[in-house]
This record gives structure tokens, C-alpha cells and sequence, in this order.
């Protein structure tokens, strides 16, 4: 294709912008900037991306380019559009040059210029361009050119995702009967042509189970017709066993599957009646797929092709296969029309599922590397075989019952002596097979639990398997080892008392051993689910032990194993709550040098108080805490500006733990001492997080305190003073909402412990909380005022009709009065309020109102 000037310069240009020198780069970039804003810029880069004659990368390059101008130029009405708009022959040109470089050979120019054509569809097709759908299926018919049907189906698969539901009822009839051809015709196109063929009729019947929610007649009688050929052509796909090492093959079931999903879940009625011809073939591709996955996956013998993609960007991954096949199989199962032909075979389902839960060679490697990793797998619903294989567990057993229980009990004791040949037989991947089974019963722990009549079986189960295998060497099958520490935690209370005692021991002595990580993590969760639930003397006979492991772990973990050591600690100190007092002086300097060099992190910082709280509840404890956290504390709240970045609100958490619960000998020391800081931190403050730590600590401090707040610091009347301005900022109508989100709690404590100060000031309090109401631009902030209006009811009983007199004497901007504009917002915001107690205080209330009869109502 001979250049014209035009088309010389943007090609020079375009060169220069792929040129390793910054300079010549950044110089090219301005002017084809430039250039954009010129007629015949869209045409040129056009004439580029068609011109076979220029190399690969700048052709692409064009492509790409002419994409971006198409979304910028092409259409007045588009949000992001750019002047100047692209003249009517400029657009005809473009549009035929397209065309023309749809059967290129290079994959990733097709896909842009497919992507260029499917962008300028969605503005000019069918009115302005009426003959595109006439040429595209020309080309996906024309058998000797299968670089244009490549091109042709890559540009029908990004119009046909972006079509309406006006366009997909005058597609369909044209384009299905040539899809149905490539599809079915494997000795004339590739895998790759019919998959991308799938995902055109898949996004077709994707929006038709869209329009079904409104047009179910309609649709269904538009699917009824082509389901029993391609039902049939389904089944020819996947009764073939799946073969290995072809991610081709699997990428075509991906997409069967996915058709087949879309007709379960939007055409029940008409889909299933067709089903049964899809049952066997689809049980032999689940089968054959889990041999395939055995060997590539699990073994790592054969390539799954983990992490690789197409052209498109598709995964082409055997896992992702296998997802697609748990989610249609997911789909089946929570189907009620189809739950005779499941439960016909939800044995043999299980058993089958459970092998897919076998951990990969990749997560093998993965978690002996990084323990962090383990754990975020352990806790996450990550994308992966094990977690789709057990949500279908799940669901097996939500819509089965006691049938679905029986058929993963039997499952997985059925996988457990395969495992057990294994190992008999010298096979070192045996112990893989036994852990899938231990993971499928610790995920379905709850249902398995919650039926009674299998507690003990799965509890007789679980000790046979642990007297075995609590004999291995922790280092030799560490994952085994783990999963068996998790599984008995879970499973404990339909276990022995003996076998109970024997699983704590073992994770009380591995945690001070040198052992993998994962076999240290495990024992960590198993001491914090068994140790709230064991006897005095277990506890007392090692808490010594518990107590410096953990200690020890604490000093080498990293932020996920740390969360989970704290919950280990935090269980321990409740177990041993008799004993901590003898290890509180080395215990609490750790955690609280541990939460102050993790301060700014919301979740070990958490975790840490939590652990500091347990230590205050222990017999003895409180007093020795507070003395050890004071001189810390009241500098810091003291000196506000001079410390760093979350200390201040970590502090305040802190003093409000301490208070929180405590002898009031304990609550006045600590309020002797930060009583004052607290009140300026919320009185001068610009930190809205800093200002909510500071009320909820004032709201301890009055809880814990009551009356005697007001002598602990000398001057009765100037305590209280300060307790008002307080109130005073939070209800200031200028402070924004989040600054004011527990100020609710903090006037509530001040009614309900000091009544008699309050009564003082009661219709300077409602008129500044009505004034607050309307200000509040957050429904939480609202729900927080009404309900101290709704105590000031219940307080006012048996005289609710003095509140109404009150509140009808406040002035309210837009009402009435404050009485008419709290009706009005209460009965508007009270479905937004949540917690039991709230909302039987707040509707109580409203009777109480109503009851009064009063003449405003």
C-alpha cells in the first residue's frame, strides 16, 4: 500500500514515540497530540494499522491510537467528548480501511482493529452502518480465509458484549446458524475459531437472560427452538475425555460451560427438559478433567499452564477450567428443578469434588516459602480449585441435608483409606489426599456439627486419624501435620476428652519447637479454639510453657502470623486468668511496646489491646496495669501536636480500655490523669478520628465515674463546666458529621448518670440537638441523636406531655416547631436504626408518645 505525506509523517512520528530516547519520545508524543486536532489524523493512522507492508509493532501501535481518537471524536453526545468531531467522509473512510485489516494474521492488530470497530459500532450500527453485520458474517463464512474469520468473530465478540436488548432479537436469527457451523465443524476450524465462536453466542444469551427478567414469554420462546442442536453439540464437546496439556480444549468447555450456566440459571423451565442429554457427557468431562488436574496440577508432572493467557487475555489455565466447571456444577446443584438427577449422584459428586481439593505443587511451594501466604489462603476465600470445590460442598450439603452430610462423611472416609493404601504402598504424595479430605470436613465444620446423629462418628473418625498421624515427622508432611492441628480444633467438642488433651499438649509443645511455619500457625489456631474450653489444671500445668512460646513468637512475627499469635494470647490469658498476675510484669510491657510500635496499624494495634484488656480482667491485674500505663499515657495526651501519627488516638483507646469495666478505684486514677487532656483534645482538635476517640473515652469516663467524676478533679462545678462544652463542640452545627458520630453515647452517659446537672440545661440540650438533627449529614449521626431523644421520653415518663410543651416552645427553621420536625425525621430515619436495644428504646418511645394523646400529635 503506497504512503501519502500524511501517512509518512505519522509513521515517522510513530517510530520516534516507540524510540528509546526519552527526548525523541516525549517530542513525538506532542505532535501526534497535535496532529489529532488535524483532519485526516483519524485516516491516516487508519491507512497505518491496514498497511501490511509496515512492521508489526507500529501497525498495532496505529491501531491502539485510532481507538482512543474514535473515543474522543467521534460522537458529540459521548461524555468525554473532544472537538473537533470527525467529518461524515472521514468516518466512511476509517470505517472501510477497518474492514480491510480484519484478516490479518497478527492476532494482536486483529484484536485492535477489533476493538476500533466494535467502538465505532456502538455509535454508528445499524443506522449509519447497515452493512457492517452483512460483511462480518460474509467473512465467518467464507471457509478458505480463517485470518477473516478470526478477525470477524474477535469484532462480533466486543460488539455482541455491548449490545441492548433491542439489538440481540435482529442478531441472533442472522448470526447462530454460523456459529452453530464453526462450532460443530472441528475438521475445518481450530479450537481456538469455535471458543471465540462460544463467546459470541455466549454474550448473545447472556443479554436474552437479561431481557427474561421483563420478556419471559418472549424469550423463552426465541431460546426454545435452537436449545436441542446446540444441547447436542455440547455434548459432543465434553463427552471427549479431557485431554492433557491442551489449553485450547479447555478454553472451548470454559465456554460451553458458560453457555450452559447462562441457560440453568435464566432458562430453568425450557433448559431442563434438554438437560439430560448433557449429563453424561458433562460427568465424563468432571471425571476425566480431575485426572488431568491430578497429574498437571497436583503432581506437577504435567504443564497446567498456570498464569499463562491468550491473545484476548483470557487465562488459559487448567484451574480456571476447573472454576468454570465448579460454578456450573454450583448452579446445578442449588437448582430445585434439577435436584432428583443430583441427588441421584451426590455420592459420587462429593467423592469426585474432594479430589479437587488436593493442594497444588504451586501452593505447596508457595506456603513453604511464605507462612504470611498460608495464612491469607487459610483465612481468605481465595481464587482457587480448593475454594470453589468447597463452596459446592457447601451447597451440596444447604440443599441435600442429612442426604448431602451422609455423602461427605462417606466421601471423605472413603478418601482417607485411598490415602492410607497410598501410604501402605510407598507412595510418597499420599498424604495430599488426606489433607483435602480433613479440609473438606474443617469447611463444612458448622452443618457437620449442627447435625447431631454424625458428631460422633465424625469425632471417632478424626481420633483414628490422629492416632495415626500425630506420629509423623512434622518436617516430612508439615501441610498433613497442620491440617490435622485445624481439623481437631474444629471437630473437639464430638471428641474425647483424652484425645482433646493429647491435640493441646502436642500444640503446646510444637509452638516452642523448631518446626515449619505452617505446622506453627496451625498449633497457634488450635490453642486459641481449645484453650478457652479447657479444664483449670491443663491450663495451670502449662501456661508457663504457652505463655514464653508465644512470647517468643510475638518477637519474630510478621503482620499476618502476629494477628494470629495475639488471638492465641489473648485466649490464653482468659484460660489462665488465675495465673496471669505472676506473669503480667513481662507480659504487659511486651504488648504495650508491641501496640505502640504498631499504633498507626488498626488491626495488631487491636489485637494488642484486646490482649491488654484480658490482662486488666485477670484477678490482680488492673491496678498493676494502670500504674505501668499512666506515665506513659499522660504525656502524650499532655502534648498532642508533638507526637506521631496515631498515638494520640491509640492513647485514647487505651485510657478508654482501662476504664472500661474497672473497679472505681482504677477509673479515678486514670481520670485524675487524663481527665483534663481528653476535654481539650475534643475541645481543640481538628482531627475528626482523634475527636471520636476522645468522646468515647469522656463516655467511659463518665460511666465508670458517675457522680465522683465531678470531685476527682477538685472544682464540682468546673468539671461539669467542661463536661458541657464538650457536649457543646459535638453539637456544634459547623463541626462535621463524622467529628460528631459518638457524641449519642457521650450525652446519654451524662442523662443517665448525672440527671440532676443535666435537668438544668435540658432545653438548652434539645435545642441544640435539634439544631445537630438537622445539620447531621449522615443517617449514623442521626440515628445517634434520635436515640437521646427517645431516653429523654422514657426519662420524662409519667409526664411525656412536658417533653411535647418543651419542644414546642424551640423555634425550628422550615417547621413549625422542634416537635413537628422531630416527628417528621424521626418516622423517616427510624428503619435506619440498628442493634435490638436502639430499636426497642427508639419504638418504645414513639408508643410512649403516642400513648400521651397529646393535642400536637
Amino acid at each position: 500500500m503506497p504512503m501519502d505525506r500524511d501517512e509518512a509523517w505519522l509513521v515517522h512520528c510513530l517510530n520516534a514515540s516507540l524510540d528509546s530516547d526519552q527526548q525523541r519520545r516525549t517530542f513525538a508524543e506532542a505532535s501526534l497530540l497535535q496532529a489529532s486536532l488535524q483532519p485526516g489524523y483519524g485516516v491516516a493512522l487508519a491507512r497505518v494499522a491496514a498497511n501490511r507492508e509496515l512492521v508489526f509493532g507500529l501497525r498495532q501501535l496505529a491501531a491502539v491510537l485510532l481507538k482512543q481518537y474514535i473515543k474522543k471524536h467521534w460522537s458529540e453526545d459521548e461524555d468525554g467528548f473532544e472537538h473537533p468531531l470527525v467529518p461524515g467522509v472521514e468516518k466512511e473512510s476509517i470505517r472501510g480501511l477497518l474492514l480491510s485489516s480484519l484478516d490479518v494474521p497478527h492476532k494482536k492488530i486483529s484484536t485492535a482493529v477489533g476493538v476500533a470497530v466494535s467502538e465505532i459500532a456502538t455509535y454508528d450500527w445499524p443506522d449509519d452502518w447497515p452493512e457492517l453485520l452483512s460483511f462480518l458474517i460474509s467473512l465467518i463464512n467464507d471457509k478458505k480465509k480463517l485470518n477473516a474469520v478470526h478477525g470477524a468473530l474477535r469484532c462480533l465478540a466486543f460488539i455482541s458484549s455491548d449490545m441492548d436488548d433491542k439489538m440481540v432479537p435482529k442478531l441472533i436469527p442472522i448470526l447462530f446458524p454460523s456459529l452453530y457451523t464453526i462450532v460443530s465443524s472441528p475438521q475445518t476450524y481450530e479450537k481456538c475459531l469455535r471458543t471465540k465462536a462460544l463467546s459470541v453466542f455466549y454474550n448473545c444469551i447472556a443479554m436474552l437472560g437479561v431481557m427474561s427478567g421483563v420478556f419471559k414469554t418472549e424469550t423463552s420462546a426465541f431460546m426454545s427452538p435452537m436449545l436441542q442442536p446446540w444441547m447436542e453439540l455440547f455434548a459432543s464437546i465434553l463427552k471427549i475425555p479431557v485431554p492433557s496439556e491442551d489449553p485450547d480444549d479447555w478454553s472451548i468447555r470454559m465456554e460451553v460451560l458458560k453457555c450452559l450456566n447462562q441457560f440453568i440459571q435464566n432458562h430453568p423451565d425450557i433448559s431442563f427438559s434438554h438437560l439430560a442429554v448433557i449429563m453424561e457427557p458433562l460427568w465424563n468431562t468432571f471425571v476425566s478433567s480431575l485426572q488431568v488436574y491430578e497429574q498437571a496440577s497436583v503432581q506437577g508432572i504435567e504443564d497446567s499452564y498456570d498464569g499463562r493467557y491468550d491473545s484476548d487475555g483470557a487465562e488459559r489455565s487448567l484451574e480456571s477450567f476447573v472454576i468454570q466447571l465448579f460454578e456450573f456444577l454450583l448452579t446445578v446443584v442449588g437448582s430445585p428443578r434439577f435436584f432428583n438427577i443430583v441427588a441421584n449422584n451426590v455420592k459420587d459428586l462429593v467423592y469426585c469434588s474432594i479430589g479437587f481439593l488436593q493442594m497444588t505443587e504451586q501452593q505447596f511451594h508457595t506456603w513453604s516459602l511464605d507462612a504470611n501466604q498460608y495464612v491469607a489462603d487459610e483465612d481468605d476465600n481465595t481464587y482457587s480449585c480448593r475454594v470453589s470445590g468447597v463452596l459446592l460442598l457447601e451447597e451440596i450439603v444447604t440443599s441435600f441435608g442429612i442426604q448431602g452430610i451422609e455423602a461427605v462423611v462417606y466421601s471423605v472416609e472413603r478418601r482417607l483409606a485411598e490415602s492410607q493404601q497410598l501410604k501402605d504402598t510407598g507412595v510418597l504424595s499420599w498424604w495430599r489426599l488426606r489433607e483435602a479430605a480433613l479440609f473438606a470436613l474443617s469447611s463444612l465444620s458448622d452443618q457437620l456439627l449442627q447435625a447431631e446423629d454424625y458428631g460422633p462418628n465424625i469425632g471417632n473418625m478424626l481420633e483414628r486419624v490422629l492416632s495415626d498421624d500425630l506420629a509423623i515427622c512434622k518436617h516430612e508432611h508439615p501441610f498433613l501435620y497442620a491440617r490435622l492441628f485445624s481439623s481437631s480444633a474444629k471437630f473437639y467438642s464430638v471428641m474425647s476428652n483424652r484425645v482433646t488433651e493429647e491435640i493441646l499438649y502436642t500444640a503446646i509443645k510444637t509452638i516452642s519447637m523448631d518446626v515449619p511455619p505452617a505446622v506453627k500457625v496451625s498449633a497457634c489456631r488450635a490453642l486459641s479454639q481449645l484453650l478457652p474450653d479447657a479444664t483449670g489444671s491443663v491450663v495451670q500445668q502449662n501456661a508457663l510453657d504457652v505463655f514464653s512460646s508465644l512470647i517468643d513468637l510475638l518477637k519474630t512475627a510478621s503482620e499476618e502470623t502476629m494477628h494470629l499469635t495475639l488471638e492465641t494470647l489473648q485466649a490464653a490469658v482468659k484460660a489462665g486468668h488465675e495465673f496471669i498476675v505472676s506473669v503480667e510484669p513481662i507480659l504487659s510491657p511486651i504488648i504495650l511496646n508491641l501496640w505502640a510500635s504498631h499504633v498507626s496499624n488498626p488491626f495488631i494495634s487491636i489485637d494488642a489491646l484486646e490482649v491488654l484488656e484480658a490482662i486488666k480482667s485477670a484477678p490482680g491485674c488492673a491496678h498493676l496495669l494502670v500504674t505501668r500505663v499512666l506515665p506513659y499515657i499522660g504525656p502524650i495526651l499532655s502534648h498532642p501536636q508533638q507526637q506521631p501519627e496515631g498515638l494520640v488516638a491509640g492513647s485514647l483507646d487505651l485510657v478508654a480500655m482501662l476504664v472500661k469495666n474497672s473497679p472505681i478505684d482504677v477509673v479515678k486514677s486514670v481520670c485524675q490523669v487524663s481527665f483534663d487532656p481528653v476535654v481539650r483534645t475534643v475541645l481543640q482538635s481538628n482531627d475528626h478520628g482523634v475527636i471520636q476517640n476522645a468522646t468515647q473515652c469522656l463516655a467511659a469516663f463518665v460511666s465508670g465515674g458517675k457522680q465522683d467524676i465531678l470531685t476527682w478533679a477538685g472544682d464540682p462545678g468546673s468539671a461539669m463546666a467542661s463536661l458541657l462544652d464538650v457536649a457543646s463542640r459535638l453539637l456544634d452545627p459547623n463541626l462535621e458529621s463524622s467529628g460528631s458520630l459518638f457524641v449519642g453515647s457521650y450525652i446519654l452517659q451524662l442523662i443517665l448518670h448525672l440527671p440532676s446537672q443535666m435537668a438544668l440545661h435540658i432545653k438548652d440540650l434539645m435545642t441544640a440537638l435539634i439544631r445537630r438533627l438537622q445539620s447531621a449529614q449522615t443517617a449514623g449521626l442521626k440515628c445517634s441523636l434520635l436515640l437521646i431523644f427517645a431516653r429523654l421520653v422514657h426519662m420524662s415518663v409519667p409526664h411525656v406531655e412536658q417533653f411535647i410543651d418543651l419542644l414546642l416552645l424551640i423555634p425550628t427553621e422550615g417547621y413549625q416547631n422542634a416537635f413537628a420536625y422531630l416527628m417528621f425525621e424521626w418516622t423517616q430515619q427510624q428503619g435506619e436504626i440498628q442493634g435490638a436495644y436502639e430499636i426497642k428504646v427508639t419504638t418504645s418511645a414513639l408508643a410512649l408518645l403516642l400513648l400521651s394523646k397529646h393535642v400536637e400529635l
